[in-house]
């Protein structure tokens, strides 16, 4: 379903025309489409197939608390936070911050459990649901979302944690990219199974990832899955070429489907020990 989807998105952005970004001031025009005017459409089946809120997701998750944030446009992002603990699940001063960025199908109630063992290492776990997403206000467009983790990454970046990590997979990976000039590049940084381009597909070359990695990629590991249907190797390749150019670690994984949608879960599960072990202690595949 996701890669008829994203199939969708990119014969509906080739078929529109494009307005060009950066015209207004962010602060006012953050919701005006950039990819043409299907991208209203587009993002809205793409919030549609990820369905609705349910906290009962959160049932028997220790240590969860209801979080939310106010972009410069007034919109609030709401999501969650998983507070720093020990072993034992008691409360722990944070050593540092994972911020999640998920992919465009998937809400934070759905996979804030997959992280439990980051806030048991003494980390606080952040993830928002995108604009326009489960239970976050305003239209969901590429530019506002792009904008509002720019916003999420400074504030927490002047939250005063020793260590900063980012997880980003997907759609998350292009929010990530494209806003990474507008902030300091955090400490260690996954970002997994994210397309080189958009301006293939009719959006604004400055959307395309590729055209935002920094020159110094060395705290970056970059993720590809063989069997990913939705973002196939080749249209990550070059991406994670130039990233591997500028010193960033790749992993192309024969058997990583999409992420959170591998075909089996011991699949799923090395995937997540791998980003563990990345994020938390360095070390590369």
């Amino acid at each position: 379903m996701a890669s008829r989807l994203l199939i969708l998105f990119l014969y509906l952005t080739m078929s529109s025309g494009c307005l060009a970004a950066g015209q207004e001031d962010d602060s006012l025009q953050l919701e005006q489409s950039v990819c043409g005017l299907k991208e209203p459409f587009v993002f809205w089946l793409w919030s549609s197939m990820a369905g609705s809120p349910d906290a009962d997701r959160l049932a028997g998750v220790q240590n969860v608390e209801d979080i939310a944030f106010e972009t410069k446009d007034h919109r609030i992002l709401r999501g969650y936070k998983l507070k720093a603990s020990g072993r034992d699940g008691q409360l722990v001063s944070p050593k540092g911050y994972l911020l999640i960025l998920q992919g465009n199908a998937i809400l934070a109630d759905q996979i804030i459990n997959e992280f439990t063992r980051f806030s048991a290492a003494g980390i606080d776990v952040y993830i928002y649901d995108f604009r326009g997403y489960g239970r976050s206000e305003g239209k969901r467009r590429l530019k506002a979302i792009v904008s509002d983790y720019a916003e999420i990454l400074a504030a927490l970046s002047s939250a005063g944690y020793d260590q900063q990590f980012i997880y980003a997979m997907s759609f998350g990976g292009i929010a990530f990219l494209d806003g990474l000039e507008q902030q300091a590049a955090p400490g260690r940084i996954i970002v997994d199974s994210t397309p080189s381009r958009l301006s293939d597909y009719g959006c604004p070359a400055e959307f395309d990832p590729v055209n935002h990695l920094p020159q110094d990629a060395s705290n970056f590991l970059f993720i590809a899955g063989h069997r990913d249907g939705v973002v196939s190797p080749s249209m990550s390749r070059e991406l994670l070429e130039t990233a591997q150019q500028r010193g960033a670690e790749i992993l192309r994984d024969k058997e990583f489907g999409h992420p959170f949608m591998d075909h089996d879960r011991s699949v799923h599960r090395r995937r997540m020990q791998l980003i563990e072990k990345y994020l938390l202690y360095g070390e590369k595949s």
